[in-house]
């Protein structure tokens, strides 16, 4: 009953309830998107090549289709999804940090930042019509085009550019109105809407015969462990005690309070494990398209696969660079010891100012590393044990640590959000007992 009387008391704080219907409808909008199919395209024949897990494009696509909530293999106007914004950004971001006139921009406050928004945009609007290029070569090679020619190709990338701009704006429409990130609440919404999809073929596997009930009952328990571990792990935290000088002002005394600063385990979210496979989709769209071409490239493509050694290595690499360039971008040492200095803290035993900033760096580097391995582990894991139990192919979804990752990490942000409203509001948490964790590097203080 307490948990239910938390839940309605969503619906009593008008900013809150908004936000919610703003992102439930952007949703609607954006699944629906997904069933609005490409005209000129076999999808017959694209199921049959998708299904057809010893080819390594047919596992790239079905892999890739997991983040499009099935519509890749519905070959729909949002067939690419957020991805080309994703590796826009990640592009961006880069150059922010090599290219002088951008690293300025950074620095200039709001403008800069929605100056370089809005190059991220034309770049993501380039990026876009490379991978419909590709995706449209592809395509043709394989022989799924009805009428093959320039008409239908132009058509097919031009229908793919437009649908993946259309839903960086739906993106950016919940970043700017509703909860969470804009392009991880996508991503979110095409995972899950991926599941039970994933528990009817289990039951299905089951009732046929194809899959005992104890291998399933195996594969339940693993997906709930490991979400299990990803909660707990997510809410872990270092706390930093700060101690506040007292001061007189007039006939008050303010000051000489202690607080603390929580430095999470993995301060950078699933952020790592979208950039890592955006980066990751590259090399393997390249590689599916140039095998065919290229004797020489097939065995490499072949030990590439998703799933594969190589590419549960990389993955693995990619996350833990990622961790650390990611953080790097949302936490400033130097400012925060700054900021703290100003308003008369410190930390017991370190010296404000620079001291303070080379300890917050030394506690974020070694924490920041747990947390990156803990993240690239959880993310190959399932990969390792879904080759381990020889699970069927269509389980790599449910099965998948990157999609177990970022369903249950942009769940906890948007719950750390709503409860934040909730408090804010002198209402009880969104939980029974205890409070989630934000997701944020955020100070917290009294003074």
């Amino acid at each position: 009953m307490v948990l239910l009387k938390n839940f309605f008391n969503i619906f009593k704080i008008p900013e809150l309830r908004k936000k919610l219907f703003f992102t439930l409808g952007i949703l609607i909008i954006y699944r629906f998107g997904n069933h609005i199919p490409v005209i000129g395209i076999d999808i017959d024949k694209l199921h049959q090549l998708m299904t057809q897990t010893s080819s390594v494009l047919g596992g790239l696509f079905a892999y890739i289709d997991l983040f499009s909530g099935g519509s890749l293999r519905q070959c729909t106007i949002f067939a690419l999804g957020i991805a080309p914004y994703i590796t826009a950004s990640i592009m961006m971001q880069m150059l922010s940090m090599s290219v002088p006139s951008l690293e300025q921009l950074a620095k200039e406050g709001e403008y800069g930042r929605k100056i370089i928004n809005q190059y991220t945009r034309y770049l993501a609007l380039i990026v876009s019509i490379l991978q419909s290029s590709v995706y449209a070569t592809v395509v043709e090679n394989q022989g799924l085009f009805i009428s093959p020619g320039w008409g239908f190709r132009i058509i097919f990338i031009l229908s793919l550019v437009v649908g993946t701009m259309f839903v960086v704006w739906l993106s950016e429409q919940i970043s700017l109105y509703g909860l969470g990130n804009g392009s991880s609440v996508i991503i979110f919404a095409g995972i899950i809407a991926r599941f039970p999809d994933d528990i009817v073929k289990l039951i299905s596997g089951v009732q046929e015969g194809y899959i005992s009930i104890v291998l399933a009952s195996i594969v339940l328990l693993l997906v709930v462990a490991i979400s299990a571990c990803i909660v707990f792990l997510e809410k872990g935290q270092r706390k930093i005690p700060v101690q506040y000088s007292r001061r007189v002002v007039g006939n008050k005394i303010y000051g000489g309070q202690s607080t603390y600063i929580p430095f999470k385990i993995n301060p950078a979210g699933v952020m790592p494990v979208i950039m890592s496979n955006a980066v990751l989709n590259i090399p393997l769209f390249l590689l599916s398209l140039l095998a065919n071409r290229i004797e020489i490239l097939k065995n490499f493509a072949s030990s590439f696969a998703y799933g594969g050694l190589v590419y549960n290595t990389i993955n693995f690499v990619l996350i833990i660079f990622f961790t650390f360039f990611y953080t790097a971008l949302i936490f400033n040492p130097e400012e925060l010891a700054d900021n703290i200095k100003k308003s008369g803290g410190f930390i017991p035993g370190i010296r404000p100012g620079r001291k303070t900033a080379e300890f917050f760096n030394y506690i974020l580097n070694r924490i920041g590393l747990v947390g990156a391995f803990y993240i690239a582990i959880l993310a190959i894991l399932p990969s390792i044990l879904h080759a381990i139990l020889a699970l069927p192919f269509y389980l790599s979804g449910i099965m998948s640590g990157t999609a177990l990752l970022i369903g249950v990490g942009v769940a906890l942000e948007i719950a750390s959000q709503i409860e934040s409203y909730l408090i804010e509001n002198r209402y009880e948490g969104f939980l029974i007992s205890g409070r989630i964790t934000g997701r944020n590097l955020a100070y917290r203080g009294t003074r």
